[in-house]
């Protein structure tokens, strides 16, 4: 049993090899990173999702919660639903488009832009402390390495 412990390595049951196959690992490394997370968003009673949408809405010009979606990649009832809530932590608000009162602007409160600041220092450290086994680099390069799995994804999605 000892030797399948030490053959599992961090974060992998005994009696799972290193040489798991790419889905199980990339699922307990985001259990992992989800957790660390999860544990970094609590203190501002926001988690990843909503994170998400503060930032967006932070760096962009006024957008309505069908652009938020489209570019977060997030359906339309799940973004009123998000939107309802960061509206209900006052973090959101959201009001009329002045030149189409058929949309709604979402815009951060006061409290959404102190909360996102504070939150994302929070997040980008549970980030780099789930990144440090990889060293230095390593973790951009994960990160890197990512991206363009998901873009050549996307790419095959697209000729298909």
């Amino acid at each position: 049993m000892a030797a399948e412990a030490a053959d599992a390595g961090p974060g992998l049951r005994p009696g799972v090899s290193g040489l798991a196959r790419l889905g199980y690992l990339l699922k307990h490394a985001y259990l992992s990173f989800s957790g660390l997370s999860a544990a970094a968003l609590a203190p501002y009673g926001i988690d990843g999702r909503e994170l998400a949408v503060l930032t967006l809405l932070s760096r962009s010009a006024p957008l309505s919660q069908l652009q938020v979606a489209r570019r977060l990649g997030i359906d339309r009832t799940t973004m009123v639903a998000l939107i309802d809530g960061l509206e209900r932590k006052n973090l959101v608000e959201r009001h009329p488009d002045p030149d189409d009162r058929r949309r709604n602007i979402a815009a951060l409160t006061a409290a959404g832009h102190e909360t996102v600041t504070e939150a994302t220092r929070a997040a980008d450290e549970a980030e780099r402390r789930f990144l440090e086994p990889l060293g230095e680099n390593g973790g951009q390069r994960f990160k890197d390495d990512l991206r363009s799995l998901l873009g050549a994804t996307a790419n095959a999605d697209r000729t298909a």
